[in-house]
C-alpha cells in the first residue's frame, strides 16, 4: 500500500481506483455544462453542433493537458499531493485564467495581423474544415502549455509548502479530501472556466461576420452577408429603371 502521512492522502492516491473514478465523473460532468450552455443560446445565435463540437472539444482538449499535469506534478511528491493538487488547480483557476485570456487575445491578434483566416478561434470555413480545427486545438493547446509553465515557476517561490501542509490538514478522512480535491471542488470551478473561455472564443464566432472586409479577415459568410445586402439594392434600382 502506498504511504500515508498523519493527514491528507498518500501517494500514488490520485491516480488509484478511486482517484480515476472521480475524474472520469469530474469530467462527465464538467463538460456536460457546455452542453447546457449550448442550448441556453438564443436560437438564433445557436451553433450547430458540429461548430459547437469545434469550439467545445479545444477546451476539452487543453483541460485534459492542465489535469493531467497537475496530476502528475502533483504525485511527485510524498507529502499529500491531494492539497499541491488543490494549489495547483487554484493557481490554474486565478493566474491561469488571467493567463489563457491572454493567450488568446495575443494569438488572435497575431492571426488575423497575418491574415490566417482559418486559425481565427471559432472560425473553421464554409463548410467546416477539419484542418482549421486542428490548426486552432494546436494553437490553443500552446497557449495552455504557457499557462502551465508559468504556473509551475509560480510553484517553486518558496511558502507553497506551508500552505500545502495546513489547506487540508483539517479533513481527517483521505477518501473525503480526494472527493473534495478531485471532483466536488474542481466540477465548480472548471463550471465557471469553461463557460467563461467557451463565450471569449463564441464571441469571436459571432463577430466574425462583421469583421472589416478591408482589414485583416474576410470570412466566406462576411462575404455572403455582403452580397445579400447588395442584391436587394439592384434588384430597387432596376424596378426604378422599369418604371421610368
Amino acid at each position: 500500500a502506498a504511504p500515508r502521512p498523519a493527514h491528507g492522502c498518500g501517494s500514488g492516491a490520485l491516480l488509484g481506483r478511486f482517484g480515476v473514478l472521480l475524474q472520469a465523473l469530474l469530467a462527465l460532468c464538467a463538460f456536460s455544462t457546455l452542453m447546457l450552455k449550448r442550448f441556453k443560446e438564443p436560437k438564433a445565435e445557436r451553433r450547430p453542433w458540429r461548430i459547437w463540437f469545434y469550439d467545445t472539444s479545444k477546451q476539452a482538449i487543453g483541460a485534459l493537458f492542465i489535469h493531467f499535469a497537475n496530476v502528475f506534478l502533483s504525485d511527485l511528491t510524498e507529502e499529500d499531493p491531494c492539497s499541491l493538487y488543490l494549489i495547483n488547480f487554484i493557481l490554474d483557476a486565478t493566474l491561469g485564467m488571467l493567463l489563457i485570456w491572454l493567450g488568446v487575445k495575443v494569438v488572435s491578434w497575431i492571426v488575423q495581423h497575418k491574415k490566417y483566416t482559418y486559425l481565427v478561434f471559432g472560425e473553421y470555413g464554409d463548410p467546416p474544415q477539419a484542418a482549421a480545427w486542428i490548426g486552432q486545438c494546436i494553437l490553443y493547446l500552446l497557449i495552455m502549455v504557457f499557462e502551465k509553465t508559468v504556473i509551475s515557476l509560480v510553484l517553486l517561490i518558496p511558502g507553497w509548502t506551508k500552505l500545502q501542509q495546513i489547506l487540508l490538514g483539517y479533513i481527517p478522512n483521505p477518501q473525503l479530501e480526494l472527493v473534495l480535491v478531485m471532483f466536488v471542488v474542481p466540477f465548480i470551478v472548471n463550471a465557471i472556466m469553461f463557460w467563461v473561455v467557451d463565450s471569449l472564443i463564441m464571441r469571436k464566432y459571432k463577430q466574425k461576420d462583421a469583421l472589416d472586409i478591408n482589414g485583416s479577415t474576410e470570412t466566406p459568410r462576411a462575404r455572403r452577408t455582403e452580397e445579400s445586402q447588395v442584391r436587394p439594392g439592384m434588384q430597387t434600382c432596376v424596378s426604378d429603371q422599369d418604371a421610368d
